[in-house]
């Protein structure tokens, strides 16, 4: 799916958001080690993402083509600095009606409206493309991103509590959040 979109954030700067496409695979790349080794939050750990640019290129190219999926950037002053996707739960009759999605962003972009814009941009592309539900997991202990999405709508309906293994603090509970679109 297509979207672009541009924003201000709280530090005065503009910010684009925009579909991925196969000639940001090596950004992405980057900016996915990154994140995912910033934070405990994220599902994989950078070591465990074995994807080549060419790979992530493939992946790219087919969001960008699809009419029910799409691979969001975050681009600051040039520089991609956060993604977000949304993706079906699965090709059959009884769950095409829902979607998932996840975002991550660089640390030293948090807390500037960047996921906040990410998820309205996740949430109307969902919308755009015939879901009637957007679901994402999120770890229990991550405030910031529980506040958020519950204050764009989404509902706890559920509780993993053993759903991350940390490998520094453990077991990890995870919320189940759905937004009826």
């Amino acid at each position: 799916m297509k979207f672009k979109q541009t924003l201000m954030l709280k530090s005065g700067k503009a910010c684009i958001i925009r579909h991925a496409e196969a000639a940001d695979a090596a950004e992405v790349r980057r900016s996915f080690l990154q994140t995912h080794a910033e934070t405990d939050n994220l599902r994989t750990y950078p070591d465990e993402s074995k994807m080549t640019v060419d790979e992530e290129a493939g992946f790219l190219q087919k969001t960008a083509d699809s009419e029910n999926a799409v691979e969001l950037c975050a681009v600051v002053d040039g520089k991609l600095v956060g993604t977000a996707g949304v993706e079906p739960i699965g090709a059959r009759e009884k769950l095409r009606h829902r979607a998932e999605f996840g975002t991550s962003i660089e640390k030293a972009y948090w807390g500037q409206g960047i996921g906040r814009a990410l998820t309205a941009a996740c949430i109307s592309i969902a919308g755009e493309a015939g879901y009637a539900q957007l679901e994402l997991q999120v770890v229990a202990d991550n405030a910031a991103a529980v506040a958020l999405y519950k204050s764009m709508g989404f509902t706890e309906y559920g509780r993993n509590p053993l759903g991350f293994r940390s490998r520094t603090t453990g077991w990890q509970s995870l919320l189940l959040m759905r937004l009826e679109l």
